[in-house]
């Protein structure tokens, strides 16, 4: 229950991003947080496989 996401709030939170940000901002905001996701993404997959790769 917890973490998910509807698309009520969903819109709720790009629409508070869009006021506080402005629509000028928003796509370099979202570019960067998606990389930032990116990178985090590889290196949790990347501790996992040395982990069993050195057991």
């Amino acid at each position: 229950m917890l973490g998910r996401i509807g698309t009520s709030e969903l819109l709720i939170i790009l629409g508070i991003a869009l006021i506080i940000f402005g629509p000028k901002q928003l796509p370099k905001l979202g570019k960067t947080f998606g990389s930032t996701i990116k990178s985090f993404k590889d290196g949790v997959d990347g501790d996992g496989s040395t982990a069993e790769e050195e057991s």
